[in-house]
């Protein structure tokens, strides 16, 4: 009996500690974040087509466009103010995120 109760601890151990490690269930993706979904793609190119740092706008304009269910303002130089949301999304610094 001395024999079998270390063995028996340790079996009850392995039982509990594989059952403690299972994976955890991976987040589905946001709906409204989905670029694809509204052609954020091709609006950002369009906003962007005459940046400076053309791979930084488009990378926050795809971040913008995605949280704005696709409202990019349609050109270069159009106003924010055609995209409510776009406009007044703003930076950790207070300032504006969208270009």
């Amino acid at each position: 009996m001395k024999n079998f109760l270390p063995f028996a601890f340790l079996l009850l151990l392995l039982i509990f500690s594989a059952a403690a490690v299972s994976p955890a269930p991976s987040p589905s993706p946001s709906p409204s974040t989905d670029q694809s979904a509204f052609g954020c793609d091709n609006k950002c190119a369009n906003r962007c087509a005459n940046a400076g740092y053309k791979e930084r706008c488009l990378k926050y304009c795809g971040i913008c466009c995605g949280k704005c269910e696709g409202c990019v303002p349609s050109t270069p130089y159009a106003p924010k103010s055609q995209c409510p949301c776009y406009q007044n999304l703003k930076n950790s610094k207070g300032k504006d995120k969208c270009p």
